[in-house]
């Protein structure tokens, strides 16, 4: 059997573990537009904030593809599927990563010399494939603005996005943040525990709008105020200037402020232009069923450019964080070698650290009171206390769990994501599960 895998992230690294488990004598080819070794791609922001270096992201060793009898297929990008002929059409990246050849080995550095003579030439290539996995991640979501050509405008995606931040970072003094999404919060952060003066541009009112709720938002907001984040709501960068590098921003309500560095952090989308929808079924990200095959026999498709079934939400959707691409990696994975196992769907959940404050989210955070998904409607519980800067909120569709957030004394929160994860009916008074006395002992009774 012929395994070809488009991607070299968590979800593409299981399933290739998982491919070789069953099937031994399999080929393994695996493309990715990275050259850097497989890595933990959320721990980047702590290269960026200077608690690790580089060389400790890694996550498998540097003779991964020697000890699986992987091909891997490094520095390309993937621009076509041929569904019908069943191959996968590539093509060299002429910039960008640097060959890290250096951290891998044996028959992995010839193909990486291969592809350092050839980067110039934009060779295309086709590979044939049995079976296909589509695993190839998230890009992020652009932005339109003026004078985007400017140095030290970064997205903060990639190990090679913040190494080039990192470069420039002794010479920053103002940092421009656009977005206040995961992505935009760990940049700020980050920068402003490299002590740098940080400005945030956000649409919403209060930042990580996707991951919790106004209370909890708020109460984010006012303590990076306290560190020293400036933020402006509900403007956007229009264009930027400068002399090579950037040292102003224009914004959306005719002001400007000076920056020296510009992070663009508003959030990715699922990286599937090369896929044929007219043939692989697509919304926002590639549907998939429970075995992670997309409507095409035999090609499957996981991680952060999956769309699959939200437990919480009961309906399709990409939940693009590291355990969900894991999972769905490794199930993938199974099924492609031929194991028929079922994956049970996703579920969002986060769990952040902000200076004084501890939050974690998981599930629906922010229904519309009279938001209906089958018929059912949402209801919420919440409790706070300010003075200890505490605060919880539950939110249940029918009688189960469906949405949970909390900030500081979060140590029940592992119960509850298992509430919404197993769907289990709830038979006590709902209000009593705000209670930090609550134990799963009292569901049992």
């Amino acid at each position: 059997m012929n395994h070809v895998i488009i991607g070299n992230g968590v979800a593409g690294i299981q399933a290739a573990e998982a491919v070789r488990r069953s099937d031994p004598a399999g080929s393994i080819t695996l493309i990715g537009d990275e050259t850097f070794p497989p890595y933990c791609r959320p721990m980047i922001s702590l290269v960026l904030e200077g608690k690790i270096k580089p060389e400790k992201l890694p996550i498998r060793s540097a003779s991964f593809y020697d000890d699986l009898n992987i091909t891997p297929v490094l520095g390309k990008r993937v621009t076509g599927i041929d569904a019908e002929n069943r191959k996968v059409l590539i093509r060299s990246k002429t910039s960008g990563d640097s060959l890290s050849s250096a951290m891998l080995t044996g028959h992995v550095c010839e193909v990486l010399n291969a592809i350092r003579d050839d980067a110039e030439a934009e060779s295309r290539t086709e590979i044939a494939f049995d079976r296909l996995l589509i695993a190839s991640g998230a890009d992020p979501r652009p932005v339109k603005a003026e004078g985007l050509n400017l140095k030290n405008i970064f997205f903060m995606r990639t190990e090679h996005h913040v190494r080039q931040m990192s470069d420039v970072l002794p010479e920053v003094k103002n940092a421009l943040v656009l977005g206040g999404g995961l992505v935009g919060f760990k940049a700020a952060y980050g920068l402003l525990r490299r002590s740098i003066s940080v400005t945030m541009l956000i649409r919403s009112d209060y930042p990580l709008s996707m991951q919790a709720d106004e209370t909890a938002g708020s109460m984010i907001l006012d303590e990076l105020l306290k560190q020293g984040l400036k933020v402006r709501s509900g403007v956007e960068a229009t264009a930027f200037e400068g002399p090579g590098n950037v040292r102003h921003a224009y914004l959306s309500d005719g002001t400007a402020i000076p920056c020296d560095m510009v992070v663009v952090g508003k959030g990715v989308t699922p990286a599937i232009s090369f896929v044929p929808r007219d043939k692989i079924r697509t919304d926002l990200g590639i549907r998939v069923n429970e075995y992670m095959e997309t409507s095409v026999p035999g090609i499957f498709a996981a991680g952060d450019v999956a769309e699959t079934l939200d437990i919480a939400r009961n309906t399709p959707w990409v939940n693009a964080i590291w355990p969900e691409a894991a999972a769905q990696g490794r199930i993938a994975g199974m099924n492609m070698a031929g194991r028929a196992v079922a994956y049970r769907g996703s579920l969002s959940r986060n769990v952040i650290r902000i200076f004084g404050l501890d939050v974690m989210t998981g599930g629906v955070v922010n229904p519309s009171p009279k938001q209906k998904t089958d018929e059912s409607v949402y209801e919420t519980f919440s409790m706070g206390d300010p003075r200890r800067k505490t605060y919880r909120k539950l939110v249940f569709r029918d009688d189960k769990l469906a949405g949970m957030v909390m900030v500081n004394d979060i140590e029940q929160g592992g119960v509850l994501l298992s509430l919404i994860q197993n769907q289990r009916t709830i038979s006590i008074p709902k209000a009593a599960m705000l209670e930090p006395s609550f134990n799963y002992r009292q569901l049992m009774g």
